[in-house]
């Protein structure tokens, strides 16, 4: 019947005879693109059900680890631990550990397998190389008037030396006992290494710089400070009244804590760089004033042979009285002299400056590191010879105002 009804179709003249049959599919190509299609998704259904690694799909983090050199132990053939995995075990004060340093986690992508790493700055390991060594020579520190914590170097009395006089800046105290003197401190350096730099290198020797905990490399900046011959001071961050809306940042001393933990935060401060001859709130105006968290952290200063500048910022500051307390090397800014940074109202509070210093004796200012700052500092300064008014470190005027 096929073979009749095809040649009935054949149109008339037409030899059908040896032509070859096209084949038809049961199925069109769209339908086998389906089946085809489908055939993958359940391959990927498959492996999502049947695979034994939980973590797939997950991102991976692939970084690169330094072996640092061991620590030093006391059985001289014990294996030494990576520095990371020390870092983790030390022991911390309660709420602190994750602040002292970062914790990465690498996941194998073809295992699945979880490694905590903790890397960052809060790490002893890499602070020291030797023990009790600083890891590099740096200029004008004496090694003796450092100590081993776990988070670093910090300060400490030895030989009868303090921080306080040996890094103190170089100064004529004989004339400064016989005329006004005029003591600046530029604050805030260390975040910012352009603004760090124009201080340290366009401002007198005789201008005291306070540098931050914070940065990449407060050390190698305050290093940098030392060999112009500026003396530094190291700023503590301190709660303020409206914490934690304002926050000075990590490891800041708070109201709330303890002493123990507080002074674990003081130390890893302290150990962020070294050379610096006191310390100084950073904020702070509800610690400073509050007293039995205040108490602690004056002794330890005086403890170590550190000073204590007060940036004057809130009347309620206990500073200065628990300073006397401790026998404690302190000083008070008069008041801010970029508080409106305009050229014009800081020519105002030099002025007033000078004032002060002919009146008392001894005038103290702090500034920020704000361009304008530094251009009207830098003119100021130069005309304070012809105005009878001596420039001084921050330690001379200190020295002075105790004497006085």
């Amino acid at each position: 019947m096929a073979e009749a009804a095809d040649e009935l179709s054949t149109p008339l003249g037409q030899n059908t005879a040896g032509r070859t049959r096209r084949v038809r599919l049961p199925f069109t190509a769209m339908q086998a693109l389906a089946v085809l299609l489908g055939l993958v998704l359940v391959g990927f259904a498959g492996v999502a059900l049947f695979n034994d690694n939980p973590l797939g799909g997950e991102p991976i983090a692939r970084i690169a680890l330094r072996n640092p050199a061991p620590a030093a132990t006391d059985d001289k053939h014990a294996p030494a631990e990576p520095a990371v995995k020390s870092a983790a075990k030390a022991p911390a004060a309660a709420g602190d550990a994750k602040n002292d340093a970062k914790t990465v986690t690498i996941i194998d992508g073809s295992s699945g397998k979880r490694q905590d790493v903790v890397i960052g700055a809060g790490d002893p390991a890499e602070k020291t190389t030797d023990g009790d060594a600083p890891p590099l020579a740096m200029t004008g520190i004496d090694p003796r008037l450092l100590e081993k914590s776990r988070y670093g170097m910090i300060p400490v009395v030895a030989d009868g030396l303090k921080p306080f006089t040996v890094y103190a800046g170089e100064a004529d105290r004989a004339k400064a006992a016989r005329m006004p003197v005029v003591a600046i401190v530029v604050a805030g350096l260390g975040v910012g290494a352009a603004k760090t730099t124009d201080a340290i290198m366009k401002l007198p020797p005789a201008v005291t710089l306070a540098f931050t905990p914070y940065g990449a490399d407060p050390g190698k900046l305050a290093e940098r400070a030392r060999t112009q011959r500026h003396e530094i001071l190291l700023q503590i961050p301190m709660e303020p009244f409206d914490y934690p809306d304002n926050d000075p940042g990590p490891q800041t001393l708070l109201t709330t804590l303890s002493s123990e933990q507080n002074l674990d935060r003081l130390y890893w401060h302290l150990s962020r760089l070294q050379g610096y001859a006191g310390i100084a709130n950073f904020m702070g105006a509800r610690f400073v004033a509050t007293d039995p968290v205040m108490q602690p952290i004056v002794r330890e200063a005086a403890k170590r042979g550190l000073s204590f500048f007060d940036d004057g910022s809130t009347p309620r500051s206990l500073a200065q009285s628990l300073s006397a307390g401790q026998s404690l090397p302190f000083a008070k800014a008069d008041f801010a002299i970029d508080v409106v940074p305009t050229s014009a109202e800081i020519d105002r509070a030099l002025v007033k400056l000078e004032t002060i210093a002919k009146e008392r004796g001894t005038a103290v200012g702090v500034a920020s590191a704000l361009p304008v700052s530094i251009e009207r500092l830098g003119v100021w300064l130069k005309t304070l010879d012809s105005k009878g008014i001596m420039l001084v470190p921050l330690t001379t005027a200190m020295l002075k105002s105790k004497s006085g």
